[in-house]
């Protein structure tokens, strides 16, 4: 994975630190007010950091940073005073990215960080040190070492750097699977790269090809994957943790490999970020490659729908009917409503063969999602509270919001179809696409407790903000992990 930056526990002072690592800066925390702290770094300095933070109008919140050179020992180096705000997790996550992305270039740093969560901390850093760049390398390289000092120590800090580690290790994998570019990603070497994460992790893994889907009654699967020259794969990935399992959770990822539209052709400029038409399969994968590190106590089962859509004289046409996974049968009204059809077959899977507790997907579906909620919070589904609020709980400990949104009985009626049992669009004379969507989803969960996460905003990002990085974020990894070991 391109996350260069290594993050070391060290004893001492900041000043000794950096004068063993060669350091080219040092970092102190600040917290808000501004709070300068007592740092031995700046004995040297012709005035107080009260002086520096008020010539700056620093206000210590998180991500903010105030420059100055010092000397330690035989050398200058550069003095950080980094905000940390309250030093909440969600601060100490902002914080770590911000001294990561001013570290570029740099070959070590080394930063005093407050008690807290230094897992978020970590966390942060990581991935805002994420690269992904084919061709030459980036001007300005990840930092390459961080050295975190806290009054714990280095004993003490390990597991939390470990945990953080590990959850920016996931969202790197979603990150590294949803950016590389079609040409490569296709449904076989989707289903390649799981079965590298199934080695690595301990997975056991299943993978049916063209002719399994078709013995089994895949029928969403293949006919969204009709018109492409690659065809169409259902990736499935399993969990078993030591002892009994606490419960049984499936996991269903989207996992679109390019979206064109298929007959119903999208707009170029439309196309342009489709290979990340598959973000909420890539968290899944990402998700599953996790779970045994983290001592998991639930039994989890990864599947991945993966199909690419494209328009030729095989592709499914509007109008056509499909016969689901379970004999549900939905008309097709538009072929670039693809995704909530892939899903359908792996929903209706897990219901009907795995005996699921709960199941959750998550999927890039809807630009009526995005719409509503923009690009930051993915909307949330759920046919059960107590599951509804455990994955909200577990976003915002991530730092990956979800919003609840509802669903509507009265939209129902917008999925009818004359020739079919459901359509796959939604009539005109509702609204609520995003709603309508889910209300699809729902009619192949059975009766098990259900939730769809729409990801279609965060999934992707225009540019670097804090541990965001530009190109596909990952989003879904880090809260389906904080929601599997909480």
């Amino acid at each position: 994975m391109p996350i260069e930056t290594r993050i070391h526990g060290a004893s001492g002072t900041v000043s000794q630190t950096a004068a063993d690592l060669g350091a080219e800066a040092v970092a102190v925390p600040v917290r808000q007010g501004p709070v300068a702290p007592a740092a031995e770094v700046a004995e040297s300095l012709p005035f107080t950091l009260d002086e520096l933070l008020e010539l700056h109008r620093a206000k210590g919140e998180p991500g903010e940073i105030t420059a100055t050179q010092v000397r330690v020992g035989d050398r200058v180096r550069e003095l950080l005073l980094y905000g940390v705000g309250a030093a909440s997790p969600a601060d100490l996550r902002k914080a770590g990215a911000a001294l990561a992305r001013r570290g570029r270039g740099r070959t070590a740093l080394v930063a005093g960080v407050p008690a807290g969560d230094l897992a978020a901390f970590v966390e942060g850093a990581l991935l805002a040190s994420y690269e992904f760049k084919i061709g030459a390398p980036p001007a300005r390289r990840a930092l390459g070492t961080l050295a975190v000092l806290t009054e714990a120590g280095p004993e003490s800090d390990a597991p939390a750097i470990e945990l953080g580690a590990a959850r920016a290790r996931a969202a790197g994998l979603a990150r590294d699977l949803a950016n590389t570019p079609s040409r490569e990603k296709d449904p076989s070497w989707l289903a390649a790269q799981a079965e590298r994460v199934a080695a690595d992790a301990g997975l056991a893994v299943r993978v049916r090809g063209e002719k399994e889907l078709l013995d089994e009654g895949f029928g969403g699967i293949l006919a969204v994957g009709a018109g492409s020259a690659r065809p169409p794969r259902l990736i499935e990935l399993s969990y078993v943790p030591d002892g009994t399992p606490e419960r049984h959770v499936v996991l269903v990822g989207k996992g679109i490999t390019f979206d064109s539209g298929g007959l119903s052709l999208k707009p170029n400029d439309n196309m342009k970020t489709m290979k990340t038409d598959m973000a909420g399969g890539a968290a899944v994968i990402a998700a599953m490659s996790a779970l045994r590190g983290l001592g998991v106590r639930a039994r989890v089962t990864g599947l991945v729908a993966a199909a690419e859509n494209m328009p030729s004289g095989s592709a499914m046409r509007p109008s056509d009917v499909i016969t689901h996974y379970g004999g549900t049968t939905s008309e097709v009204l538009n072929t670039d409503a693809e995704g909530r059809l892939v899903l359908a077959d792996a929903i209706a899977y897990a219901a009907a063969e795995l005996a699921p507790d709960a199941i959750v997907d998550v999927a890039t579906l809807t630009g009526a999602a995005k719409v509503a909620l923009g690009l930051r919070h993915g909307a949330l589904f759920a046919t059960d509270d107590d599951l509804a609020r455990a994955l909200t709980d577990a976003g915002a400990a991530a730092g990956e919001p979800v919003w609840r949104l509802p669903l509507v009985a009265d939209y129902r009626a917008a999925i009818d179809s004359d020739v079919a049992d459901i359509n796959n669009i939604g009539r005109g004379g509702y609204g609520g696409g995003a709603i309508t969507a889910a209300l699809f989803l729902r009619e192949f969960a059975g009766g098990a407790a259900w939730a769809h996460l729409d990801i279609a905003g965060p999934g992707r990002a225009t540019s670097d903000d804090a541990e965001i990085s530009r190109g596909a974020t990952g989003f879904g990894a880090r809260l389906l992990l904080r929601w599997l070991t909480a």
